[in-house]
């Protein structure tokens, strides 16, 4: 089912697009989008990995068979491809979860509509320092995401494996302040998520996003002390578009190609473990 967040827009600043911002995929010319015609290139903000390596195979392997034509930009933070679609310098971004995009919405008024989940990047805890999480060291310190939907994120996935608790209830939105035990008094230190895996030389642990820790090298599946579960996961990632554009034709055939099987072994072949399919 289609998820529309339905709040006013409000206006941004449009000169913030174009900080590390790189275009990959067709030759189309650098224009705005919004206005193209059905049969245009379909412009996708995404993150390099793993979004941009998914819909480059789509637009490698199989949407030319569909007649779909992708342009594909790149972005190296969390915060551009939602002002790019806003202000209408993209058609679509790929590169975020519900949570994260609810806090956007309730913090700058966009009016976004959240497509199907397509994948899953298990949040992962990482050292360099130690084995274990049981060796981790009083008063040792712990990067997490500085965004509110990560930051809880990071916090329930600690909780879960014993390191802390936290108020019941607390769900995604869990802060420092629901921590109800600390019993090795752990420092937290929030990060911008882009940072955390060159955190590893300075904290004891950090909990990192699954796709800057692929960037980075790691691996999830086998680097991490402990990793989300794929299961009824919240933070599954998916395609945004503005409302009113999810009837686009060559939005319908990203998202039939996006739900693909070939798409579901491409994710499982590649990453083995490290990104799991979502549908």
């Amino acid at each position: 089912m289609r998820r529309t967040i339905a709040i006013a827009a409000a206006a941004t600043a449009s000169l913030v697009l174009g900080l590390g911002m790189a275009a990959c995929g067709s030759d189309s010319d650098s224009g705005s989008a919004g206005a193209s015609s059905a049969d245009a290139p379909l412009k996708v903000g995404v993150s390099p990995v793993p979004h941009g390596e998914i819909l480059k195979y789509v637009s490698d392997k199989l949407a030319p068979a569909e007649g779909l034509k992708l342009d594909i930009v790149e972005f190296n933070d969390y915060i551009q491809p939602n002002v790019a679609l806003q202000d209408k310098q993209l058609d679509a971004n790929y590169f975020q979860h519900i949570p994260y995009l609810e806090e956007e919405v309730a913090s700058k008024g966009y009016k976004f509509t959240a497509l199907k989940p397509v994948h899953i990047e298990p949040l992962g805890v990482y050292s360099k320092k130690i084995k274990s999480l049981a060796d981790l060291p009083v008063g040792g310190v712990v990067g997490v995401p500085n965004d509110p939907s990560n930051s809880g994120r990071a916090l329930n996935l600690l909780a879960a494996n014993g390191v802390i608790t936290i108020k019941d209830g607390a769900g995604v939105k869990a802060t420092e302040a629901d921590i109800t035990s600390n019993p090795k008094n752990l420092k937290f230190e929030p990060l911008e998520a882009a940072q955390l895996p060159r955190s590893l030389e300075d904290t004891a642990i950090s909990v990192i996003n699954g796709n800057y820790a692929i960037e980075t090298g790691l691996s999830p599946a086998k680097d991490a002390l402990a990793l989300e579960k794929g299961e009824n996961n919240p933070y599954a990632n998916l395609v945004v578009v503005r409302t009113g554009d999810e009837n686009d034709p060559r939005i319908v055939k990203l998202e039939k190609l996006l739900h693909s099987p070939e798409v579901k072994k491409f994710i499982e072949d590649k990453y083995q473990g490290s990104v799991l399919p979502a549908f």
